[in-house]
């Protein structure tokens, strides 16, 4: 039997799916549904389906990060979109990485069947069309990923809170990083806080310990450390150099 997931923030929603489609006829078993993104991504780790149907807007989060984690760390995963949302920029995301149908709320019982027969059809490997490489929904999960770093940078930040944030596993966004900007997440992390002080040592008036602590260091020892192998020389040497430059 092929395992089935419901993401869907109106119960009537995902009981009506489960009551009214005939799902043993297409040899399928829904094995859980969820409320929303968070609840959505539990479930699917805990169950690994075969076939998601979610909405694409979601209290919690935009379906399109969910999508793309799902299609970036399963990419055998068939997932088919139900919105009552006709914009064309979210269907097109949301076909370029690689979902198996989208479907406009409210849907027709002949739409989901289709739907439903695409998916164990392309499971079964029978007459699918190619589905597309994860690079494309692995680069929408990296630019997440860099994006939430870069607003939150002087926060305290670690590989797994944004690795839940983009609906994948701490390993999988480990190597997405590693394969796709050819750094580490700490790496990453520590260049975009570096480049802030950069700007930050621009301004005589800020202390170098302040400095530190505006971009997420707790301990200057250690931003100096990173400073110093980032950039070759200390912040105070850079400071010193800028003011040169400038003078």
């Amino acid at each position: 039997m092929y395992r089935v997931v419901l993401i869907d923030d109106e119960p009537i929603i995902f009981e009506s799916l489960k009551r009214m489609v005939p799902w043993s006829d297409y040899s399928c078993e829904v094995v859980a549904v969820a409320k929303n993104a968070a609840e959505g991504r539990a479930m699917i780790f805990e169950h690994r389906p075969h076939i998601v149907f979610t909405d694409i807007h979601l209290p919690d989060q935009d379906g399109l990060t969910l999508m793309a984690g799902l299609r970036s760390q399963y990419p055998d995963m068939q997932i088919i979109v139900l919105s009552g949302y006709s914009d064309f920029h979210y269907a097109q995301q949301a076909i370029c990485l690689g979902v198996c149908r989208f479907i406009l709320k409210p849907s027709k019982m002949h739409e989901l069947k289709e739907a439903i027969v695409e998916a164990v059809s392309r499971l079964k490997g029978h007459g699918a069309t190619e589905p597309p490489s994860e690079c494309s929904a692995g680069g929408f999960i990296v630019e997440q990923a860099r994006a939430y770093i870069q607003e939150h940078y002087a926060e305290k930040l670690e590989l797994n809170t944004i690795a839940q944030i983009c609906y994948v596993s701490q390993w999988h966004l480990s190597k997405l990083l590693n394969n796709q900007l050819g750094q580490s997440f700490y790496t990453l992390l520590n260049s975009i806080r570096i480049k802030e002080a950069k700007k930050l040592l621009a301004d005589p008036s800020l202390k170098i310990k302040k400095i530190c602590e505006m971009v997420g260091y707790t301990d200057v020892t250690h931003f100096s450390r990173v400073f110093k192998s980032m950039e070759g020389m200390s912040a105070g040497q850079y400071r010193n150099q800028m003011g040169m430059h400038t003078s």
